[in-house]
């Protein structure tokens, strides 16, 4: 994660992380609310047919500091496993134990601090049952996921002992063909527990309280694989794409083909993509396993035109291909493959200035992306996590960045459907950089270590490769690997035909051969003001920022009444010394006090927990809109352009007091729509360090005769300045042109005042509105002693006009329209008031019973600023069944204008 050593020996008992989900419901995983669990089908009917792959359905669950039998009688069929817990196929320990009850809500309050650590450092024992009816047939079992190690056991034989089951993302076969019996079988694990600073797994850093369990477990599905002599393994696409033309693309198929007996054998491969058929024979040697590769230069077909190019979203297609092999002896099929896959190309050069700067399809991207997080107790829930992915894109994003928690593979497949990139790499800090970073944490890598970081990059480039959306793989984060640890990985990545560049580090470092990152990790991680983005220093927009924001993001009142108590709550805005928990387990961030100050600073002292909340999403939407919209600016400069930028993070596996753009309940404060409004695709925007008015265009084709017209304001609504600029044009592809210059000064008191932007197009339309409150006090940085975590600001704008604006109402009305499940709420708002008042940052919530907000919802706009006379209609769409019956209802709330709420049905 970060650069920071001050934090290290607090965070020094982090704990880990792994992937996947526990058996939970989806209203659990997904919103934090308790239901009774789901039992698993403990027994899993396996098939006999070749090439199936079965997950097992669930497993029950021990201590083994609670089981007196010896493994022998625990992995025998039959066995009692009588007050074992039932566990989904997917779970950590304490996922399985909270889906049953065992412990009170871990998201609320300080509920999880009196979970005791001690009952998970003792191994625990996982069970399940599996039945074969055919034991003609070889039968595998295929997994990875294991945190921390594991010895594994079937019909009460040791297959595998934890010295050779060990990393969370080492992959490991295991034939135990001639343990299966016909009837029932069984599987038992026991999983040793998980230390983040001794093993190669994963853990939490600063963004969340760790979970007492370090999240040991299966956290992957295992997978009983059936097959015949022969065995097809490795199946993947390799891809080129001709660039810039993208007119033609050659495919080569390669496949490993692996003979499981002691005979010669002929096998027949078949094969099919994109509609093109292909078939090879093939003679094998006992135990021989060769590796087959189809090709234009045999297969003719594999020389597309016109293929179907994949992009990230806006723009263009996001069009997959699938690819099926099957392996046939005398003309009965003995295993099967298939994969999906994308053709892309993408290239990350280092500028001339030493930056990266990423090309897709020839064409060049500003990264606009956010750092995802996992899962607490890392349960997985495919529609929450579809959920997040279309929030991604609702906020203009096309990149989320995995700082290790590389999410199972329905996490990729949803972003190669919806086309929204990934970064995936090792996390930093703990053991995976324990070589290499002295202010980490991490224990140093013995000869083991090597070899469970080369499988664990060989089984992971293998599982992503074929996937369009992910764009680099980062191999360090804070750090960046020795020659050693760099020559393990790399061979890995080429043995799997890795296709998308590979990235020493996320921090500004190099490693022998790959040479420097192209990349910046300069903070800041707590508050700044707007301002701070425009500066070409530090974190501000210049180079590629792999992590960066203003640091805490305070939830709605909404759910902060859901995850702490009254008692806390009047803390959380009385006391900025205090320690809050949901804001992070390490020292530097253990308080909000930096935050609280600019916030008492610039908008006045908080007069109650309501003003506090209010106040703190008018500073999350302007810092987090004006961290976009300054990369967006400087992406096409020619002295130092910004190429990427990554806010840190965009969402929380709990919930959170910092570092999210989206909250644990799927809730959106400020900076959610402060970057909504950043990202707008043809877009208006100030910049706080000349005064410009810019207009930004990331459509393909340029944008002609607009109009840009600024105009400033008393926080009582008096007009100060008005200025058209018409003809404006802007050519597409993130390209940026000046509309016109505040004059500075401007008449008028000194204090706050109010910018409204209008974008119109030719035709009078409006295309982009944008509403500063700016200060003709500025804010005023001590560049010299800027940390690793944010800069200090030694004046602070005086925002505290807006304290005087007069209460205006704003009137709604709003109809409700159901199709397929999915309900849309139109709501029309207007701004009746005599006087010359704006209604400042006026919030809209779709809300059901008890008045709770109906989540998740996207909306087509939200926050806005309305001034007399002026109304703005917007829509909301939210499946039906989250009303839970009740009739929609919208709540309209504003910096200035009372709460109100009016029917939607």
């Amino acid at each position: 994660m970060f650069p920071r050593p001050t934090r290290r020996l607090p965070l020094a008992v982090a704990a880990l992380l792994a992937l996947g989900g526990a058996l939970t419901t989806g209203a659990w995983a997904g919103r934090g609310e308790t239901t009774e669990p789901r039992l698993p089908d403990r027994i899993t009917p396996v098939p006999a047919a070749a090439g199936t792959s079965t997950p097992l359905s669930g497993y029950v669950i021990q201590s083994a500091a609670k089981v007196g039998d010896s493994a022998a009688a625990v992995s025998s069929p039959g066995y009692p496993a009588r007050n074992w817990y039932p566990a989904g196929p997917r779970s950590t320990v304490l996922a399985a134990l909270l889906a049953n009850g065992v412990y009170p809500d871990p998201f609320r309050s300080t509920n999880q601090r009196q979970i005791p650590r001690a009952d998970f450092e003792v191994p625990w024992w996982y069970r399940s049952d599996f039945t074969v009816e055919d034991t003609a047939r070889r039968t595998f079992l295929d997994f990875s996921g294991i945190v921390s190690a594991a010895d594994v056991y079937v019909n009460g034989r040791l297959v595998a002992p934890a010295s050779r089951v060990a990393g969370a993302y080492t992959r490991h076969e295991l034939d135990i063909t001639s343990l299966v019996r016909p009837g029932t079988n069984t599987v038992a694990f026991r999983v040793r527990p998980n230390d983040p600073n001794r093993d190669l797994t994963m853990g939490w850093l600063d963004w969340l309280q760790p979970p007492p369990d370090r999240n040991m477990g299966l956290v992957r599905d295992v997978v009983v694989r059936r097959g015949g002599p022969v065995a097809l393994r490795d199946a993947h696409v390799v891809t080129k794409l001709a660039v810039p033309s993208l007119a033609t693309a050659d495919l080569t198929v390669r496949a490993q083909v692996r003979n499981d007996t002691g005979s010669t054998v002929t096998t027949e491969v078949t094969g099919s993509v994109g509609g093109i058929r292909f078939a090879r024979t093939v003679m094998l040697g006992a135990h021989e396993a060769k590796t087959l590769s189809f090709s234009p230069a045999d297969v003719p077909g594999l020389h597309l035109t016109r293929p179907r190019v994949w992009w990230p979203a806006g723009m263009g297609g996001q069009p997959l291909y699938d690819l099926d092999l099957t392996a046939a002896v005398a003309g009965t099929p003995s295993d099967t493959a298939h994969e999906t896959f994308g053709i892309r190309d993408v290239r990350a050069p280092l500028n001339a200035d030493g930056d990266r700067q990423y090309r897709v399809n020839g064409r060049p991207l500003l990264v606009k992306g956010a750092g995802w997080s996992s899962d607490e107790f890392l349960r997985w829930d495919r529609a929450y996590t579809e959920d997040l992915v279309k929030y991604a894109l609702d906020l203009g994003l096309n990149t989320l960045r995995l700082e290790g928690h590389l999410e199972p593979d329905e996490f990729f497949d949803l972003a190669d459907r919806y086309g929204v990139l990934t970064l995936p790499g090792w996390e930093c800090c703990d053991k995976w950089e324990g070589a290499v970073n002295p202010n980490g944490s991490g224990e140093p890598w013995s000869d083991t270590d090597h070899a469970v970081a080369r499988a664990s990059m060989a089984a992971e480039a293998a599982r992503l490769r074929d996937h369009p959306s992910v764009l680099s793989f980062l191999i360090g984060s804070d750090a960046a690997p020795d020659a050693t640890i760099e020559k393990g990985y790399l061979d890995a990545l080429k043995a799997a035909d890795w296709p998308v560049p590979v990235v020493p580090a996320a921090a500004d470092k190099s490693s022998p051969r790959l040479g420097e990152s192209g990349m910046k990790m300069t903070g800041p991680y707590d508050w700044v003001p707007p301002g701070y983005w425009y500066a070409k220093r530090e974190g501000g927009a210049t180079g590629f920022n792999s992590e960066t924001s203003a640091g805490p993001s305070i939830p709605t009142l909404d759910t902060l009444r859901r995850m702490m108590t009254p008692a806390e709550l009047d803390t959380l805005w009385k006391d900025p010394d205090a320690r809050q928990y949901h804001r992070s387990p390490s020292a530097t961030f253990g308080t909000l006090k930096i935050y609280d100050e600019a916030l008492t600073g610039r908008y006045g002292a908080p007069t109650g927990l309501a003003d506090y909340v209010r106040k703190a999403q008018l500073a999350q939407y302007e810092t987090v809109r004006a961290q976009f919209e300054a990369y967006r600016r400087n992406a096409t400069d020619a002295d130092r352009p910004a190429t990427g930028v990554v806010h840190w993070m965009f969402n929380s596996g709990w919930t959170s007091l910092h570092w999210q753009l989206a909250d644990r309940y799927l809730d959106q404060n400020g900076a959610y729509f402060g970057a909504k409004k950043a990202n707008e695709p043809l877009h208006v925007q100030y910049s706080y360090d000349d005064r410009s008015i810019v207009v930004v265009n990331d459509r393909t084709a340029p944008a002609r005769g607009l109009t840009a017209r600024a105009t400033l304001f008393d926080p009582d609504g008096t007009r100060r300045y008005d200025e058209n600029a018409d003809g404006v044009s802007v050519n597409g592809g993130g390209a940026h042109a000046t509309a016109l210059t505040l004059p500075a000064p401007v008449d008028g008191p000194a204090g706050t005042r109010l910018l409204r932007l209008v974008l119109t197009d030719a035709d009078g339309r409006e295309v982009s509105r944008n509403v500063y409150w700016l200060s003709t006090k500025p804010d005023t940085l001590d560049w010299s002693d800027t940390t690793w975590y944010y800069t200090p600001v030694t004046e602070y704008a005086d925002l505290t006009g807006l304290a005087s604006m007069a209460r205006v109402p704003v009137a709604a009305t709003a109809v409700t329209r159901v199709s397929g499940g999915v309900s849309t709420t139109t709501v029309t708002l207007r701004h009746n008031g005599r006087g010359t008042t704006p209604a400042l940052l006026t919030d809209v919530d779709v809300v059901g019973a008890a008045g709770r907000p109906v989540l998740p919802v996207r909306w087509s706009d939200n926050q806005v600023s309305l001034w007399p006379g002026e109304s703005v209609t917007l829509t909301a769409s939210y499946r039906t069944a989250d009303l839970r019956g009740s009739a929609p209802s919208v709540r309209i709330a504003g910096w200035n204008t009372p709460e109100t709420t009016v029917p939607a049905a």
